[in-house]
């Protein structure tokens, strides 16, 4: 294993868009790694061995430390249990797998192998968010509302895995709004929902949900795939210091409409350093209230179909 400053020998499994768009090029200019190997059924990284499954790559490359899960939720389980028997590090694309039970399962088999699991809520790391935490934490909030509405055609072309059962639908976007609510926000419960399902679809293509948070008070949420024009990645709140806005998906603050935090986007560099560090101290960081929280929307939602749906 890696001691001290020895770059992190990584392989990176399911190399698809969010891999070529994000991962790759935060990893290129991280010194804490060094990618070695990749592993997907279609995709391949340049000048590294490429396999065609994460056994086929961990027999051939045994020096691998971690490995980064970038496939599908519903088929990360097995990946990642696979590499946590190997002993190797694991990094979980978001979500972090098809259930909450999964999920449990991979925490506790990664601390019986001594390596760590690491939930990479990224969202939670654009910039304005830590921001926001520490206003919303010095006020008194009366209410708040979460708005995420995008559309699915421009950032999910032609991924049929998203309509399918454990696909999440527009949950995929939206857990990453309950990961920056969950970090900001008191504890929050689910109170109804209604979940809007194409009549030729399995996932949901909007979601309308009330919270109530464990002091009482109300935080709506509305989640749509069929947004055109701007999209809109809000977090709203009434507080007795003014009117709160998180927007652009965290990276930018403002208070009665004052801008008070605005940062270019760096949220899977900061992913990496975080997963580095929580290698080098050997424990693992696996929130599971973002995924809990869509659980309980399809345990409680009512299922409501609209007209059919073409990506």
């Amino acid at each position: 294993m890696s001691r001290n400053n020895d770059p992190i020998k990584l392989g990176i499994v399911g190399v698809g868009k969010i891999v070529r768009d994000q991962h790759l090029p935060a990893l290129a200019k991280d010194q804490a790694y060094r990618l070695v190997a990749a592993a997907s059924r279609h995709g391949k990284v340049e000048d590294i061995p490429n396999f065609p499954t994460i056994e086929a790559m961990l027999d051939a490359v045994p020096e691998l430390e971690a490995v980064s899960l970038c496939m599908p939720p519903q088929f990360r389980y097995d990946a990642a249990r696979t590499a946590l028997e190997a002993k190797k590090h694991v990094f979980l694309e978001k979500p972090p797998g098809a259930t909450v039970s999964e999920v449990e399962d991979l925490k506790a088999l990664a601390a019986a192998n001594g390596v760590s699991l690491f939930a990479s809520w990224h969202s939670r790391y654009a910039p304005a968010v830590e921001a926001a935490r520490a206003f919303l934490g010095s006020t008194q909030i009366s209410s708040a509302a979460i708005n995420w509405k995008e559309d699915v055609r421009r950032w999910h072309p032609n991924q049929d895995w998203i309509w399918a059962p454990g696909g999440f639908g527009v949950f995929d976007p939206g857990i990453n709004a309950l990961s920056i609510a969950t970090h900001i926000l008191p504890a929050m419960f689910i109170t109804s929902a209604i979940l809007d399902f194409p009549e030729n679809r399995a996932a949901p293509i909007a979601a309308h949900i009330a919270f109530r948070t464990s002091n009482g008070l109300p935080v709506t949420m509305e989640l749509d795939w069929r947004q055109t024009g701007p999209q809109s990645w809000d977090i709203l709140a009434e507080t007795d210091k003014g009117a709160m806005v998180l927007s652009g998906g965290g990276s930018k603050l403002a208070v009665d409409r004052r801008v008070v935090h605005d940062e270019p986007e760096a949220e899977y560099p900061m992913l990496y350093k975080r997963f580095a560090e929580i290698v080098r101290a050997g424990v693992s960081d696996v929130d599971l209230a973002p995924l809990q929280h869509v659980a309980d929307a399809f345990m409680l939602g009512k299922r409501n179909v609209v007209e059919a749906f073409f990506d």
